[in-house]
């Protein structure tokens, strides 16, 4: 009878029916420690911090409508001047020339209208010649006028009450109607153009009261919003609002740099909640509320946004209660232990923003 053998290092296979040992099952995952916050509302007053640029109430470079050499300047540098008020004069006198023509064409015109409108009383006219002579009647007119437009155009007149800047042109130059001659500003009002991020746009409104600041003078100047641009800024994000303000005295010029204080509205019932506790993603916001021992994963509407919280304008109500760590390993479902020691607290808000 062979022998039966086993090689050195194998075992032999075992007997078909054998039971296999089972092993242990595994011990449940114990609870993840996490600090929670119970959420509460409350009022919010918050204020923004932006920077802005202060321009004329009205602001125009004075520029000639025609070609021409200057024969007349009718302002001093820095001058006040009235609307209306002639201070720049072209040379004229070819115009005027034409001028005294037209009139003498158009008594001319005159005479013989009133002569055929006697000869056609009496029949010793045709209609035909009649209407040619009212014809020339008409034309003469319209030479005038045209040749009077032509000579207002001579002259550089106020567009409205200001104050005259530094001439660019002297007497004899010869100008046309890209020249600009002198800038002519009204400040004793200002404008403040300012710009707001997007996110703050719900909160604008007309009529609200805001102040600034510029360099070398350290006093608050009140201003009122009138106007905001409706639409947003596709490369810088912002919003483009616009103040008036008023300005006794000239202090203040138009191009200043100016620091801007806007207080928005304030908020009875507004729900804020740390920073830490808001889980960023690319199209949506989302927070882990507790429930049942349990993590549960909403997206929420995310709002303004302070130094250390974040407003949540929708899918979350007052007196739930929210995960504030641990958020990196946290799962919809899963199961934590709130950590009483370690809750979070929400942290003063109202520091103002930029």
């Amino acid at each position: 009878m062979a022998a039966a053998f086993f090689l050195h290092g194998h075992t032999p296979a075992k007997r078909t029916g054998e039971p296999i040992a089972s092993r242990p099952a595994a011990a449940p995952r114990p609870p993840l420690q996490v600090s929670v916050l119970t959420v509460r509302t409350r009022r919010f007053a918050d204020r923004i911090v932006a920077t802005g640029s202060l321009r004329a109430d009205e602001s125009v470079d004075l520029k000639p409508e025609m070609d021409g050499r200057v024969v007349g300047l009718y302002f001093d540098e820095g001058q006040n001047v009235r609307r209306g008020q002639k201070l720049v004069q072209l040379n004229d006198a070819e115009l005027q020339a034409s001028l005294q023509r037209a009139r003498y064409e158009l008594d001319q015109a005159g005479i013989e209208a009133r002569r055929a409108e006697q000869l056609l009383a009496i029949g010793a006219v045709a209609n035909a010649t009649y209407e040619t002579v009212m014809s020339t009647l008409q034309i003469r007119r319209a030479e005038l006028r045209l040749i009077e437009a032509q000579l207002e155009k001579t002259q550089v007149r106020a567009p409205f009450d200001g104050t005259i800047g530094l001439r660019a042109v002297s007497i004899g130059a010869y100008v046309n109607s890209a020249t600009t001659l002198v800038s002519l500003q009204r400040i004793d009002r200002l404008k403040l153009d300012f710009a707001v991020p997007e996110r703050y746009v719900p909160y604008l409104q007309v009529g609200a009261g805001i102040s600034f600041r510029v360099a070398g003078d350290g006093e608050p100047h009140p201003c009122t919003v009138y106007a905001y641009d409706p639409r947003i800024d596709a490369a810088t994000r912002t919003a483009l609002l616009r103040a008036r303000c008023p300005n006794p005295g000239g202090r203040l010029l138009p191009g200043a740099y100016a620091t801007v204080e806007m207080p928005l509205a304030a908020i009875d019932d507004a729900i804020f909640v740390p920073a830490n506790a808001v889980v960023p993603g690319l199209d949506e916001h989302g927070v882990y509320v507790l429930s049942d021992g349990k993590a549960h994963y909403r997206v929420v509407r995310a709002g303004l946004r302070t130094a250390a919280e974040v407003q949540i304008l929708g899918g979350l109500a007052a007196g739930e209660t929210i995960v504030t760590s641990g958020l990196q390993q946290l799962r919809d479902g899963q199961r934590v232990e709130a950590d009483a020691a370690g809750s979070a607290a929400v942290p003063g808000a109202g520091s103002p923003r930029g």
